[in-house]
């Protein structure tokens, strides 16, 4: 059979790294004993009165096609929000809604880049960044953050990266898989880059709600950015609502309106229940994030706590979310063959980081999304393979 080439350019280096942790769902849809740290979705119900949100809007009909962009009241939300957080004035003119931010990040780079393009991305980056970037024939040029320096900014290494057919720098902060939240300084550098070159800015705020250590630093609170930046951000993480797939994009008017003509294409809108989810959740539901928050936060200290004590391992304290990078090549194995005998060992998965950027080999990832029993029981499992090393 002949496919287009998009196949092959969305596929990405890093499809391969998922093999374990598929291989260990489908173990643990048998109730085999596993326990998966290799995904972030969160183990939290989505508050019940988000759940009763939606069922009275799809009980009074709420069920039919709505606007491409997302209802207005909800758009108004996003942009109240955003404002509050960042000092950027935007409206629900400058809001799309889309499925997840994932699908945010696709229709950018789409409307963005053409072939022949150049997209910087910080590495380690999320594993899709690869495969989207690649999808309109863009090339994807990786700026690799140093583990020596804590993975975090390279200013140097940004600017020498930048060439006459860089169109965007595509970045997330707080990070995944690092969870490093990028400060002042680094937002401002970027930002300065961007205004003198006329660059994009694809900033994914997926986590920003979960910081832990110091405050949220926005790059659309950097002055004259209005026309440079896109901020993504989603209802999955913050409200444990992965499974509603609600994300959006805010930017200038005419990217918005952009965006509108490939969702017309794609999504044909959102369904209407979910958004009013969204909006009540948004407006009542902070003390839940708060709770969620303080609870990553307890969970991240458990485990940083108990790496540290085993031999071989060296985890990196993230500043925000809900993922932790463990360098365990002092394990005398590579974060392939400890990702692989670990799991085979004690039924305990967590995700090889090179998936994330040849930067990040060495590495795993190990997700504190289940409860903190579940989470302790691993640490025991993976302290006594360590030990058997």
């Amino acid at each position: 059979m002949k496919f287009s080439s998009l196949i092959d350019r969305v596929q990405g280096e890093a499809a391969d790294a998922w093999d374990l942790h598929y291989l260990a769902r489908q173990a643990r849809d048998r109730n085999e004993d596993v326990i998966l740290l290799s995904v972030g979705d969160p183990d939290f119900a989505t508050p019940e009165p988000v759940v009763e949100k939606a069922l009275q809007a799809m009980r009074e009909g709420d069920t039919h096609y709505t606007s491409i962009s997302g209802h207005e009241s909800l758009r108004e939300c996003i942009a109240e929000r955003h404002h509050a957080r960042t000092g950027q004035v935007v409206s629900a003119a400058n809001v799309i809604t889309t499925s997840g931010a994932q699908n945010a990040l696709f229709n950018c780079s789409l409307c963005l880049l053409d072939a022949g393009d150049e997209a910087i991305v910080l590495q380690p980056m999320y594993v899709t960044y690869e495969a989207t970037v690649q999808a309109p024939g863009a090339k994807l040029v990786p700026v690799v953050l140093d583990e020596k320096n804590g993975f975090r900014l390279d200013h140097a290494a940004l600017e020498a990266a930048v060439s006459e057919s860089t169109r965007a720098i595509f970045y997330a902060s707080p990070s995944n898989p690092t969870g490093i939240a990028l400060n002042q300084q680094e937002l401002g550098f970027i930002a300065e880059l961007a205004r003198r070159h006329d660059l994009w800015i694809v900033a994914d705020e997926v986590y920003t709600d979960f910081v832990f250590d110091g405050e949220m630093h926005h790059i659309a609170s950097q002055p004259a950015m209005y026309e440079h930046v896109i901020t993504l951000g989603s209802m999955s993480k913050s409200y444990a609502m992965s499974g509603w797939r609600l994300g959006w994009a805010i930017a200038p008017t005419e990217m918005v309106e952009a965006m509108e003509k490939l969702a017309l294409c794609m999504l044909y809108g959102l369904p209407g229940f979910v958004q009013q989810a969204s909006e009540h959740a948004l407006r009542h539901c902070d003390a839940d994030v708060r709770r969620m928050r303080d609870i990553y936060l307890q969970r991240r200290d458990l485990l940083f706590a108990a790496f540290s004590s085993m031999p071989g391992l060296q985890p990196l304290l993230p500043d925000a979310g809900m993922f932790m990078l463990v360098n365990v090549l002092g394990t005398g194995l590579s974060s392939h063959e400890f990702a692989s005998e670990l799991y085979h060992a004690t039924g305990v998965s967590v995700l090889d980081a090179t998936a994330f950027g040849a930067s990040a080999a060495g590495y795993v990832r190990v997700s504190y999304t289940v409860g903190e029993a579940e989470l302790t029981e691993a640490c025991r499992r993976i302290g006594h393979f360590v030990e058997s090393l």
